[in-house]
């Protein structure tokens, strides 16, 4: 008897492809950090993330040779030199990670939430209890440490309470006091300030090693763009009374030597980016008053813009990968 192959769906191939790039590039910059680490602790956590990178990166070129498929270039060990000097102390090491860790839940959920197939779908399932894993240890180690970024603190409520009036959306008018932020934009601002802090520490290490003037300004711009951010986000917090988080000491160290590749260091910024745009309109759509949905908007667009140069750097630079697409019928009907 004879079964018919399912072939891979435009939203299978698309997440494959997507998360082959992205965790190629994680491989790179697991391995120059576990070249470098000195904290046993955090090595036992970059282990379990070297771990799954590699087993990501040989199960899709695993599929992609059984589809068919050719494999992306994404990166390898030419984009990353090893025996440079160390770039990150321990403790951003370890907050990489933790951030690793909370991204990869989320994409890995979505690109099970788009799969059919079910080797595919048992593949991301898989995925995600991997980054799951990573995330409670890289959480503990951090908490252990006194180095996790726990967010604000409010007191416990005493009664259920419904909204009364179209006041508790208002926010913007600077002439009408705004009622308090509740838990949940808490939640967001915070998050958003870590995030933004991890970005600042990345595009400050990307700067320094950079080696084109492009990259070079662009990572600055990167820096200068987080840290505005960053203000409008705590200021929002501290006019309300309620702390924003502070990081420690993840500070990138003074190393000035090339160890990512150019083409490397852009990618990553994109993927933070992105990521920053998709935590932006999750903000904006779980906030209520408005002059916080206003914010997101605006940094929004900054972002936005900012990420199409960095498209454009890459496009110049012949770095971007075009992802996979349908034949163009047109021109195959005109033959070309």
């Amino acid at each position: 008897m004879t079964t018919n192959k399912i072939d891979l769906t435009a939203a299978e191939i698309g997440v494959l492809w997507t998360s082959y790039l992205y965790d190629s590039m994680t491989l790179q910059v697991i391995r120059f950090m576990k070249e470098k680490v000195e904290d046993s602790e955090v090595e036992s956590v970059i282990n379990e993330a070297l771990m799954i990178a590699k087993n990501h990166v040989q199960k899709i070129e695993s599929l992609f040779t059984e589809e068919s498929i050719p494999i992306p270039h994404g990166f390898s060990e030419k984009d990353v030199e090893k025996s440079a000097p160390d770039l990150f102390t321990d403790t951003f090491k370890l907050t990489y990670l933790v951030h690793t860790g909370r991204v990869g839940m989320i994409i890995q959920t979505s690109n099970l939430a788009v799969s059919a197939r079910k080797d595919i779908r048992d593949y991301f399932q898989s995925c995600l209890e991997r980054v799951i894993k990573l995330y409670q240890l890289s959480t503990d180690v951090a908490l252990q440490k006194g180095l996790y970024l726990r967010r604000p603190y409010i007191p416990y409520p005493k009664q259920v309470s419904y909204i009364l009036n179209n006041d508790y959306l208002s926010g913007i008018n600077p002439f009408k006091k705004h009622r308090m932020l509740n838990a949940i934009e808490i939640t967001h601002l915070s998050l958003n300030i870590e995030t933004n802090q991890v970005g600042v520490m990345l595009s400050s290490a990307f700067m320094q090693t950079a080696q084109s003037e492009d990259v070079k300004n662009f990572m600055k711009r990167g820096k200068d763009i987080s840290k505005k951010h960053i203000d409008i986000l705590s200021d929002t917090l501290l006019k309300d009374d309620v702390q924003a988080p502070i990081s420690p000491n993840h500070a990138v160290t003074d190393a000035t030597t090339p160890v990512f590749s150019d083409k490397l260091m852009m990618f990553h910024m994109s993927l933070l980016t992105g990521a920053g745009t998709g935590n932006y309109a999750t903000a904006a759509g779980a906030s209520q008053r408005t002059d916080l949905i206003a914010n997101y908007e605006r940094m929004s667009v900054e972002v936005a813009q900012f990420a199409k140069s960095g498209a454009d750097i890459m496009i110049k630079y012949r770095w971007l990968e075009e992802p996979p697409a349908p034949p163009n019928r047109e021109q195959l009907g005109n033959n070309k």
